[in-house]
């Protein structure tokens, strides 16, 4: 396991599992869509996060859920401005931004985000390049297609398998562009063009994974967990998500995304405690 994270201004232990909230601006996110789209409201959320534990937040203005339609980077970069200015200038935290596009990369490394977390895994052109020279971590996720048709391409012969030879040759691209492995992040995409079957699977193999960088999991409030629980929509699903996400740090994973910080926070304990007794 990773010790340590290099994550922009921050250096964040990870001998201890750690939490990123999600602040969705969006008019359309699955779970809080056009909840926080407002500046007001996004910082007040944000503010709820810290005083809830949280260790990083990720900041995302394009909505990824299946079938989401992509917005322009013009668009994604006035949505995010504002709420990442006042974030960074806040300095409690590091501030991540959730972002598949090159020129939004480079408008929020300049406002001084510690983080760039890429759900398409930097296959933007010049996307290796406007992070290599930065400070910040970088989280390489797995998704097949886009948003828009991933769920229309969920066939593997060994998801585990193909998922890791993905990864681990986007960290050797990261590499060889110049990011070190402490900055290095790496997240399997639960639920992005893969089956519930095929999602828990990755769950349950996270230790697995490439073992010189962090891992990350994103399971909160999932269709997966919907799924299990006898499709119950996405406000019930607070239990399945932190048990969930407490499930994934006792396999292996570093860091969990999650929605509901404060619940996860008190589940994590008792996998800190699980662990050391």
């Amino acid at each position: 396991m990773k010790q340590r994270l290099a994550i922009g201004r921050f250096q964040l232990d990870l001998t201890i599992p750690r939490i990123m909230g999600v602040l969705n601006c969006t008019p359309d996110s699955f779970s809080d869509g056009g909840d926080f789209l407002a500046v007001d409201a996004a910082l007040a959320r944000a503010e709820e996060m810290i005083a809830s534990g949280v260790d990083i937040i990720d900041v995302g203005a394009e909505s990824t859920r299946p079938g989401s339609q992509a917005i322009t980077a013009e668009e994604e970069i006035k949505r995010l401005t504002p709420i990442v200015t006042a974030l960074v200038a806040d300095g409690r935290k590091p501030i991540s931004i959730d972002t598949k596009k090159t020129a939004v990369m480079r408008v929020m490394l300049e406002l001084g985000v510690d983080m760039i977390n890429d759900v398409h895994g930097f296959e933007d052109p010049g996307a290796w390049q406007a992070v290599a020279d930065a400070e910040c971590a970088l989280c390489i996720m797995h998704m097949r297609g886009m948003p828009e048709t991933m769920q229309d391409n969920t066939d593997y012969q060994n998801v585990i398998d193909e998922v890791a030879q993905y990864l681990d040759l986007r960290v050797k691209e990261a590499e060889r562009a110049g990011v070190a492995l402490s900055r290095i992040v790496i997240d399997p995409g639960f639920g992005f063009g893969k089956t519930p079957a095929q999602n828990m699977a990755l769950i349950k193999h996270i230790h697995a994974f490439n073992p010189d960088v962090a891992k990350l999991v994103g399971v909160s409030r999932k269709s997966t967990i919907g799924h299990y629980l006898h499709n119950k929509p996405v406000g019930e699903r607070l239990i399945g998500s932190v048990t969930l996400a407490a499930l994934a740090v006792w396999q292996g994973a570093d860091i969990v995304r999650v929605h509901d910080v404060s619940e996860t926070r008190d589940a994590l304990a008792m996998v800190k405690a699980l662990k050391m007794g």
